[in-house]
């Protein structure tokens, strides 16, 4: 699938399916959307691939990775401080039909009328124990 930021400079491929999709209401997600809660697929790094132009950081500018589109500004992927994985903005998908999230973060701070119609909710980020079955449970549906 490929994607890119608003005004098209920067694009974006990733191959294979999500390793989840993802609602994140966490309030700095909140102000990094400029929305209720900010959208996402998770991939592989090896799966991710900028195809056009350069991301640059942006955000607070530390852990985790945050990057931008310089000439738009849009967010369009996080490097989690794991590492091995891209957090890709997944309305920035050409074909965004089929996405959904399946799990969403930080309902402890989710604004009290923002629904997302994920099956798992967490009110923070999962123990990293809680992962293995998700990706499971994700790849089963």
């Amino acid at each position: 699938m490929d994607g890119g930021c608003r005004c098209g400079r920067v694009r974006f491929r990733v191959s294979g399916a999500p390793l989840i999709t993802m609602a994140c209401h966490c309030t700095g997600c909140q102000k990094m959307s400029a929305s209720a809660f900010s959208l996402s697929s998770l991939y592989a790094s090896d799966a991710f691939e900028v195809t056009e132009g350069e991301a640059v950081i942006g955000g607070l500018h530390g852990q985790p990775r945050h990057f931008f589109c310089a000439y738009c500004m849009t967010w369009m992927f996080t490097r989690p401080e794991e590492g091995g994985f891209v957090n890709v903005r997944a309305t920035l998908f050409d074909d965004t039909g089929g996405y959904a999230p399946f799990m969403e973060t930080f309902t402890l701070e989710k604004l009290p009328w923002a629904t997302t119609g994920a099956a798992h909710s967490f009110e923070r980020f999962p123990e990293p124990k809680d992962y293995p079955p998700m990706l499971k449970a994700f790849a089963e549906r």
